[in-house]
């Protein structure tokens, strides 16, 4: 590459600093960093070095040094607070290699694996959100509510009149939501509006106020769901508090719907639940959460799943790093006969994508389902760009048609054991995002699972590699373009 000869001071110093970037770039971006990931920065920057340079630095900007404080803190008490307790769980009940990610689950996440649990599926969109309503209103203490997305509309409505009718007779209330992800939706100022007339205690989480000196990386998201009702029972999974159109005319035109999946617990593992919701809480405001449950009379459902153990494990910024993605790819190596795989981010690292089709080709059963026409268009090219790699290790790639996206976030391993969250197989969930994910080492779990799993595939069209291989040249070069941007983090 050759740079032309400047002809004014001016364009000495912009050649000096140019050729000085370059070099101070190739010994700082790859610390500390993934191959790809320095790889990805630092062709940004050889490429155009003032502007890459530039860029790294504004997306370097992690945290704020007092909210990690803040997050620590509240960890470091999660700890204290569960150290020694008895949750009803015999670790022997589990092999010896799910012994081993129980206790690297809860020495990064800092919860452990509790038992005698009760699990409720719920792939029914409103239907879940009619049931947190009829939860919230049974309260006699407290509701604690996060959502990425939050939108007061015709759909979430049932549920924020319970929270208000909750507030009415002394329950207290406590609301978090993402401040950009909610923002982004039409109707969010007019729900603002509302909530301060209600009496719910209400916070953005990670907000952009650079005048009140909170600022970070812009793309930092708290993408966790959850509900949690007197500490007693709880809701968590993939769904957002919005109308399944997410408030687009585009969407809406299509007849484009979100297709989730949330899981109704009672039992200790609830708890779990509010102890994210705790750390979150004190993160954002400084203020203490009494984590005492106020148990209620159980109610014994025909289609619960009882005794399960059950670990939550919270991740994201300022927690051990990517304890998610290495919980994923502990249970993708364990698994001997069959992985069932639902995401609607397929975006995986190295270690993710070797687990993957590794397992594939040692005669593992692995079936990837994901959406047909992915709602994000980087991100959706970024995963096609995976697909040959996956269909030629023998991954069975199953796509939902579209217009609907399937954004359920789950999977399978053998009959021994599920995992269901908030977090995508992308690098954004593993590094950049808060994310929320329940292990449920239990074979009815994975049973009832199998069968939300059959739905997708006998509606699903199967990818082959002949037909992927039929692609134009122009979809494959967007497909690694959005790959490589998929890795600057």
């Amino acid at each position: 590459m050759t740079l032309p000869v400047p002809t004014s001071t001016l364009g000495w110093v912009v050649l000096v600093l140019d050729i000085l970037l370059r070099f101070v770039a190739l010994g700082v971006i790859p610390g500390n960093r993934k191959p790809s990931t320095g790889m990805a920065w630092l062709l940004l920057i050889l490429i155009e070095p003032i502007i890459g340079f530039t860029i790294f630095l504004f997306f370097r900007a992690r945290l704020e040094r007092r909210r990690v404080a803040r997050q620590q803190e509240a960890i470091a008490a999660v700890r204290v607070r569960t150290d020694g307790l008895d949750l009803g769980f015999d670790e022997d009940m589990l092999s010896p290699q799910l012994q081993s990610i129980v206790a690297l689950n809860e020495r990064l996440g800092a919860l452990p694996m509790s038992g005698g649990n009760e699990v409720q599926l719920w792939p029914d969109y409103a239907g879940v959100i009619h049931e947190m309503a009829a939860e919230v209103d049974r309260a006699r203490s407290f509701v604690h509510v996060e959502f990425y997305i939050t939108a007061w509309d015709e759909v979430t409505d049932p549920l924020f009149q319970a929270l208000v009718r909750a507030t009415e007779r002394g329950v207290v209330v406590r609301l978090l939501f993402d401040h950009l992800g909610s923002r982004r939706l039409k109707g969010y100022h007019r729900m603002i509006g509302r909530l301060r007339r209600s009496g719910i205690d209400w916070h953005p989480m990670l907000p952009i106020q650079p005048l009140r000196g909170r600022f970070r990386r812009p793309d930092l998201r708290n993408h966790r769901k959850l509900l949690v009702v007197d500490g007693s029972v709880g809701f968590t999974g993939s769904l957002n508090l919005t109308e399944p159109g997410y408030h687009s005319p585009k969407n809406h035109r299509l007849g484009r719907e979100w297709v989730e999946l949330m899981v109704r617990l009672e039992g200790p593992v609830v708890g779990a639940l509010n102890a994210v919701f705790a750390t979150d809480w004190f993160v954002e405001t400084e203020e203490t959460v009494d984590l005492v449950p106020v148990h209620g009379a159980p109610d014994r459902r025909p289609d619960e799943i009882f005794e399960v153990p059950c670990q939550v494990v919270p991740s994201g910024p300022g927690i051990v790093k990517e304890n998610n993605l290495r919980m994923f790819t502990a249970l993708l190596y364990s698994a001997e006969r069959r992985i069932s795989l639902t995401s609607p981010y397929f975006v995986p690292d190295e270690s993710l994508l070797y687990a993957v089709t590794t397992a594939a080709q040692r005669g593992v059963e692995v079936e990837l389902f994901v959406s047909e026409v992915s709602d994000q268009f980087m991100v959706g090219h970024a995963q096609a760009s995976y697909y040959k790699a996956l269909l030629a290790a023998g991954v069975r790639i199953y796509r939902y048609p579209a217009p609907y996206v399937l954004h359920a976030k789950h999977f399978t391993i053998d009959d021994t054991v599920a995992v269901v969250g908030s977090s995508n197989m992308d690098l954004r969930s593993f590094g950049l995002n808060f994310e929320i994910s329940l292990m449920l080492p239990h074979g009815e779990v994975v049973a009832a699972l199998r069968e939300v799993e059959d739905t997708y595939r006998a509606l699903s069209r199967e990818l082959t590699l002949e037909e992927w291989r039929q692609r134009s040249p122009g979809a494959k070069y967007v497909d690694n373009v959005m790959r490589l941007t998929a890795s600057l983090q």
